[in-house]
C-alpha cells in the first residue's frame, strides 16, 4: 500500500484526533507502516520531535498510536494563537512569524510582521496559501513514499465554505492528493444526520467525489435503533455509514487547545483513583491566558490519591496541597490577568506559608523577579511575582530542545518550547545536566521553576517530587510505587485501535486507503462551489 486516508468531522471536537489514532493503532497493530498527518493545526499545545522541530502534540500522539518517531512532516503548518486576531506560524518546524488571521502568509516585513489586514493583500496571501499547498503535499507524498498508509485529520469542518478558496487541510489537500474522505459527527452532541447531510450538501461537486462515508462517534444505547436513520442517510447521500463508536470514558489524546478551559468557572477534575497512602493531594491549575501544554499535568492527574482541577478562584487555592502555573504564550498578559483577579497575591501568601508552587515555562517565568519583553508582548521590562530569584529575558529565536537530566535524585525526561531566557540569580537548581551541573530551572523554599514540559512524565522524579511536596503541605500522602504513565498513555492507545477494529468497518476502510474514493459515487445535488 501507499494509500491514504482523510478524517475529517462536522464539527470541531467531533472526534477527529482520537479516529486518526485509533486508525493508526489499528494498522500498525495488522503490521502496516502507518503515518499520521495533518496540513495544518491551529493548537497551544505542542510537542518537540528529536531533531528539534514543533509540532501539535495531537500529532506526536498519533505517531504513537502508529509506533512512528514523530516529525515535522507530520504537521508541517502550525498555528499558536497569541490572541483573538493573531498567531505564530510554525512551517515544518519553525517559527517564521507572528501575523493576522486575515494576513495569514501575506506580505510580512523583514522581522515577520504581518501587515496582511489591509485590503490589497489577498493575492499575496493567495500566492502564499499555493506555495503552502504545494508545502503540505510535498511532505504528504513523502510520507506516502515511505510508508504503507498516511492517515490525515482534517480541521474543523469541511463544509466551513467562507474558507475553502484557500483551504489546505480538509477539502482543499483532499482534492489536490485525491485523498478519500470519511466524516466523523458527534452523535453525543444531536443533529449528527443533518451535519452528515448537511456538510455533504454544502461542498462544491467535486469536493463531494472524495466523500466515501461517515463514522458516528459517541453513541449511547443500541445501534439497531440507529438504523432506519443511518438506511435513510445513506439513501439520501449515497454513502455509507462506516461504523457506530460507543461512547468510551476516558478516552482521548492530548487536547489541541486550551482556550476553553480559561473560562471564568469552568474546571476540570481528574477521576483519581483511591489514595495509596492516607491522604489525597489536591492540586489546583491556574488556567492562565492563552494556556499552553497544560497537558503536564496529566501525569500527575493519572496518580492514584491526586487529584487535579482547573480554577481561576483566589478562593479555591486555599485547600490545595499544590498549585500549579501551567505554560502559556502570553507570559505579561498572563501576569495582568493574575493580579486582576487576586491570583497572585493568594499565589504570594502560598509561597510566605511555604506552601507548594510549581511554575512550568510561562508559568515558570511568572515567578520570577522581572520579565524584559520585546518579542512575544512587547511590553518592555515588567515586574514578575518576585518568588523566585531570576530575571527573564525574550530572545527572537525559540528555544527548542529535548533535554535529559537529573532532579531529586531521579533521571527526568522534558521538552522545551519558550522564548524566555532565564538568568538564576540564586537558590537552588531544580534540575541538572547528566553530569550533573545545574541545567534548568530554580528553588527557593517551597516555589519550584522549570522550563521543562514533561517532566513529570517521568515517574521516578514525579514520585520524588509528590513526596517533597506532600512533606511541605503536612499530608500523609504516598505515591503509588507501580504508576506508569507511559503504560497508561500505551493502554489507552491500544484502547482507541479496539475502538476501530470493533466498531468500523475495517474491510471497507482498508479498501479506502488501498484503491481510493470509489468511482462515480452519488452525491447530493452541489450546494456552493
Amino acid at each position: 500500500m501507499s494509500g491514504a486516508l482523510l478524517v475529517a468531522g462536522t464539527t470541531s471536537d467531533a472526534g477527529k484526533s482520537v479516529v486518526t489514532a485509533g486508525i493508526c493503532r489499528w494498522l500498525a497493530r495488522r503490521g502496516v507502516k502507518v503515518a499520521p498527518f495533518k496540513a495544518q493545526n491551529m493548537s497551544l499545545n505542542s510537542y518537540v520531535t528529536r531533531d528539534g522541530a514543533e509540532i501539535g502534540r495531537a500529532q506526536a500522539m498519533q505517531a504513537a498510536a502508529a509506533r512512528v518517531e514523530p516529525s515535522a512532516l507530520m504537521n508541517p503548518v502550525l498555528l499558536k494563537p497569541g490572541g483573538d486576531r493573531t498567531s505564530q506560524v510554525v512551517l515544518l518546524g519553525r517559527a517564521v512569524g507572528e501575523m493576522s488571521a486575515r494576513g495569514y502568509f501575506g506580505r510580512t516585513d523583514g522581522e515577520g510582521r504581518t501587515d496582511g489586514a489591509h485590503a490589497g493583500d489577498e493575492t499575496h496571501a493567495g500566492d502564499g496559501r499555493r506555495a503552502l499547498l504545494e508545502t503540505v503535499t510535498d511532505c504528504l507524498a513523502t510520507l506516502r513514499a515511505t510508508h504503507d498508509a498516511v492517515i490525515c485529520e482534517g480541521a474543523g469542518s469541511p463544509a466551513e465554505i467562507n474558507l475553502r478558496r484557500t483551504d489546505i487541510v480538509n477539502m482543499g489537500l483532499a482534492r489536490a492528493a485525491r485523498v478519500p474522505v470519511v466524516v466523523v459527527g458527534d452523535i453525543d452532541r444531536g443533529g449528527v444526520f443533518a451535519s452528515f447531510f448537511g456538510t455533504t450538501a454544502l461542498l462544491a461537486a467535486e469536493d463531494q467525489e472524495l466523500v466515501a462515508g461517515y463514522l458516528v462517534n459517541k453513541f449511547r444505547g443500541d445501534v439497531s435503533l440507529l438504523r432506519p436513520g443511518l438506511d435513510t442517510l445513506e439513501r439520501l447521500t449515497g454513502r455509507p455509514t462506516l461504523g457506530v463508536l460507543p461512547y468510551a470514558h476516558g478516552l482521548g489524546i492530548d487536547e489541541e487547545d486550551g482556550l476553553r478551559l480559561s473560562l471564568r468557572g469552568t474546571v476540570r477534575e481528574s477521576a483519581s483513583g483511591a489514595p495509596y497512602g492516607a491522604d489525597v493531594l489536591r492540586v489546583a491549575v491556574l488556567p492562565v491566558p492563552l494556556m499552553s501544554n497544560f497537558t503536564d499535568v496529566d501525569a500527575l492527574a493519572a496518580e492514584p490519591g491526586v487529584a487535579v482541577r482547573f480554577t481561576d478562584r483566589p478562593e479555591e487555592l486555599a485547600d490545595a496541597d499544590l498549585v500549579v502555573l501551567p505554560g502559556t504564550r502570553g507570559t505579561v498578559r498572563a501576569l495582568a490577568w493574575l493580579r486582576e483577579r487576586g491570583l497572585a497575591a493568594a499565589v504570594c501568601a502560598r509561597a510566605a506559608e511555604g506552601r507548594p508552587v510549581l511554575g512550568v515555562c510561562g508559568g515558570y517565568q511568572l515567578l520570577g523577579e522581572r520579565i524584559e519583553d520585546d518579542v512575544e508582548s512587547r511590553a518592555g521590562v515588567v515586574p514578575g511575582l518576585g518568588l523566585l530569584p531570576v530575571r527573564v529575558r525574550f530572545a527572537a529565536a525559540k528555544t527548542l530542545a529535548r533535554p535529559v537530566g537529573t532532579a531529586l535524585g531521579e533521571r527526568v525526561e522534558g521538552y522545551e518550547i519558550h522564548h524566555g531566557v532565564a538568568e538564576v540569580l540564586g537558590g537552588e537548581p531544580f534540575l541538572a545536566d547528566a553530569e550533573g551541573r545545574p541545567a534548568d530551572g530554580c528553588r527557593s523554599g517551597a516555589v519550584w521553576g522549570t522550563h521543562w514540559h514533561g517532566s513529570l512524565e517521568s515517574d521516578g522524579f514525579r514520585r520524588a517530587f509528590l513526596r517533597r511536596v506532600a512533606a511541605d503541605a503536612g499530608r500523609a500522602f504516598v505515591p503509588a510505587p507501580d504508576t506508569e504513565f507511559a503504560a497508561l498513555r500505551e493502554e489507552q492507545l491500544e484502547r482507541l485501535g479496539d475502538l476501530i477494529e470493533e466498531h468500523a468497518d475495517t474491510d471497507a476502510l482498508l479498501r479506502l486507503i488501498e484503491r481510493g474514493a470509489p468511482p462515480g459515487l452519488p452525491f447530493v445535488p452541489p450546494g456552493v462551489p
